[in-house]
C-alpha cells in the first residue's frame, strides 16, 4: 500500500508495464512514482510537484500523470472539492479503502482488519446479485471531515 516508501519492486513493475507499451521508464517519471508511493494516500498534481525530487517541469508531470493513467498505473480519484488526484493502482499496492475530508477534499488511505473486509465483499457481492451483478470487486470511501478542518471549524 502506498505510504510505506518507495520499493523497487514498484520501480520494476511500472518499468516493465511501460516497457510493454513501449515507454521509457525516465528519470521524471520515476521521481513522480517515488512521490506517489511516499504519500498516504491520492495526491493533487500539485502535491506530487512538491514532493517529487529534482527540477521536474510541471508539463513533464502531467505527462508522466496522463501515461500513467493510460498505461494503468495510476488511479485518478475525482475529490468533492473538484480537483483530481492520484495514487498508484491496487495491482501495485494492494487493495485498500479512503477516508474523505468533505471539507477540503483531503483523502488518506486507511487500513480495513481482515474480518471487515469480508464482510464488505459479502455486502457488496449481495447488493450486487441483487442487481444481477457478479461483483469483481469494492471500493469504500468513508467521508468525513479531517481533523485540520474541525480545528479551523470549516465545517
Amino acid at each position: 500500500m502506498a505510504g510505506v516508501g518507495p520499493t523497487a519492486e514498484i520501480h520494476d513493475l511500472v518499468h516493465r508495464r511501460l516497457h510493454e507499451s513501449g515507454i521509457r521508464y525516465t528519470g521524471g517519471r520515476r521521481a513522480v512514482v517515488t512521490a506517489i508511493q511516499m504519500a498516504t494516500g491520492p495526491r493533487t498534481a500539485a502535491e506530487l510537484a512538491n514532493a517529487a525530487t529534482g527540477d521536474l517541469p510541471v508539463s513533464s508531470l502531467y505527462r508522466s500523470l496522463a501515461i500513467f493513467g493510460e498505461t494503468g498505473i495510476l488511479k485518478k480519484h475525482h475529490g468533492s472539492d473538484g480537483i483530481a488526484r492520484y495514487e498508484l493502482a491496487e495491482w501495485l499496492t494492494g487493495h485498500h479503502h479512503h477516508v474523505v475530508c468533505v471539507a477540503c477534499g483531503a483523502i488518506e488511505d486507511i487500513d480495513v482488519p481482515d474480518a471487515a473486509e469480508r464482510a464488505l465483499h459479502d455486502i457488496a457481492s449481495s447488493l450486487g446479485a441483487q442487481a444481477g451483478f457478479r461483483v469483481l470487486d469494492h471500493v469504500l470511501e468513508v467521508e468525513g471531515v479531517c481533523l485540520g478542518c474541525e480545528v479551523t471549524g470549516d465545517r
